[in-house]
């Protein structure tokens, strides 16, 4: 199922526009829309975009987006490359196993596909790279805080968006220390 623009997705279209540069990967990349974001920037040479997804993958491919090459992998199971930026809209809600969806299930505890994605960045990163990643309280930020300090990396707090139900956004920049 390929996950539809939200409040998440255009927070970090904004942070794309501004910081993506050089070789972009777009990790879990859904309609495109980061993607296609940083595609239109005169600094990123070249994005791109993969999917767990093989369906987000072919729709994707279908919008013929310039300068955008899209791929099924699942986080960098099929990536060789290094890249200078990497942006992420990770599945971060804690899903039961019996409600699975692969667009939104972050793991029973909400954090298991960004820890492991911070795992396998590292190897991926360009030497002064960065992470562009979002993700919701409903994750457990004390958790997410933990796991890149565990994995070497320092993060800044771009921007924090509060939204109905008392949820909130994070947007982060990630860089290996």
């Amino acid at each position: 199922m390929t996950y539809e623009p939200q409040e998440d997705s255009y927070l970090l279209l904004e942070y794309v526009k501004q910081l993506a540069y050089g070789k972009v990967l777009d990790m879990g990349t859904g309609s495109g829309i980061l993607a296609k974001g940083a595609s239109y920037k005169n600094d990123v040479e070249e994005v791109i975009a993969v999917d767990i997804d093989e369906q987000c993958i072919e729709e994707l491919k279908k919008k013929d987006i310039a300068g955008v090459k899209a791929f099924q992998s699942n986080l960098f199971g099929n990536i060789t490359e290094k890249f200078d930026t990497i942006v992420f809209n990770p599945p971060y809600l804690p899903i039961e196993e019996k409600d699975k969806d692969v667009a939104l299930d972050g793991g029973v505890k909400g954090y298991e596909v960004i820890e492991m994605f911070l795992k396998q960045a590292k190897k991926h990163l360009n030497p002064g790279g960065i992470i562009l990643m979002v993700f919701s309280n409903r994750t457990g930020k004390e958790q997410v805080d933990k796991v890149i300090e565990k994995e070497n990396y320092m993060s800044e707090l771009l921007e924090k968006k509060s939204l109905p139900l008392l949820e909130e956004l994070y947007v982060y920049k990630i860089k290996i220390i």
